[in-house]
């Protein structure tokens, strides 16, 4: 036990008593997208960033200040549209009174400052964020990126560019004689079709399964017995789940999402195929902060932080908020295919 005083009065009024044991419970955060590396990032000066097209292929292109030089040449006969960043913006107030006599971790005879609140708030903001982020990713690689509350569509990449939206493979896993690798080799070679010139020998097939999709793809009888008596046979034994496994060439991953089944989540029974390594694919663009003199005109970036004092006099409260301007784009959504078990 521990026994401290007030950090604002500095006596021993209002001093806390604490039991040293502190148990935690964290969420899963879903980051495998983000450590992909698949969407290249582009940093623009304005909030505005515009996207030109020629024979459906892509080209990510920031918009500039008068006077800059061009950033990219834009071929005759490209159409060029344009789109806002969104706004992603998360704050906290940290009042005084909260850490009036609340002790520091690990306990011992020291009060927690502000300075480590602030620190510990931004650190959660951020990681909301970052999760945010990942469930933007998680739309973009199926066309479509919807906001927070998983239904109001903010770019649907399919319509905005006029490209239909390819159909959903049947993938029979519940049929014994179906040919999975057959299905494998004409998925990969529509989307090579629809590539436009981003697919490279480096270019590899991902997936995103949900369980019961990636259950009945492993149990399945051509899986498991073409499998059989040869040196790899091992690796359809003991398979765990969100585990990953590669077949005709395309990397079939057990996605786990958020904990909760729905803020980042694919059907039980859907799948998702998306390129990895096809340079140019999937793209990142990052807007300044304009909405603040500081950051007017700069050069965007992933994270705009700040902290703000109570200029009343009372000296009542900091706050910490944090913002970003991103705007996460699939420069080729004809190559994004969905997939369903039976």
């Amino acid at each position: 036990m521990a026994l401290v005083s007030d950090i604002f009065n500095q006596n021993a009024w209002g001093a806390i008593e604490f039991q040293e044991e502190v148990v935690e419970r964290v969420d899963y955060q879903p980051q495998l997208l983000g450590s992909l590396n698949i969407f290249e990032p582009m940093y623009s000066r304005s909030r505005t960033i515009a996207v030109a097209s020629r024979d459906q292929t892509l080209t990510l292109i920031p918009t500039s200040a008068n006077g800059e030089p061009p950033a990219e040449y834009i071929p005759k006969g490209a159409q060029l549209r344009k789109w806002d960043a969104v706004r992603l913006a998360k704050g906290s107030t940290i009042f005084a009174i909260e850490l009036a006599g609340v002790l520091a971790l690990p306990f011992s005879d020291q009060t927690r400052e502000v300075s480590a609140e602030v620190t510990d708030r931004t650190a959660g903001i951020k990681a909301d964020m970052e999760l945010t982020w990942e469930h933007m990713r998680f739309g973009a690689i199926q066309g479509k990126v919807v906001d927070a509350d998983g239904t109001t569509v903010l770019f649907n990449w399919f319509t905005e560019w006029g490209i239909p939206e390819p159909d959903e493979v049947n993938f029979e896993l519940n049929v014994a004689t179906t040919d999975v690798r057959k299905k494998c080799r004409d998925l990969k070679r529509a989307m090579q079709k629809a590539a436009k010139g981003v697919w490279t020998p480096a270019t590899r097939v991902g997936c995103l399964a949900g369980d019961t999709f990636f259950d009945m793809l492993v149990n399945h009888p051509q899986i498991k017995e073409t499998k059989l008596g040869n040196e790899r046979s091992p690796l359809l034994e003991n398979i765990e789940g969100y585990s990953s496994i590669e077949i005709e060439g395309i990397t079939f991953i057990n996605y786990r999402g958020t904990d909760d089944g729905s803020s980042i989540a694919i059907g039980s029974e859907k799948s998702r195929f998306f390129p990895i390594g096809a340079r140019g694919a999937f793209k990142v663009g990052y807007a300044p902060a304009n909405e603040f003199k500081p950051f007017l005109n700069m050069r965007g970036q992933e994270f705009y932080g700040l902290l703000l004092e109570d200029k009343s006099g009372r000296d009542e409260w900091d706050r910490v908020e944090l913002y970003s301007y991103p705007l996460f784009m699939p420069t080729r959504p004809g190559m994004l295919i969905g997939g369903k078990a039976q």
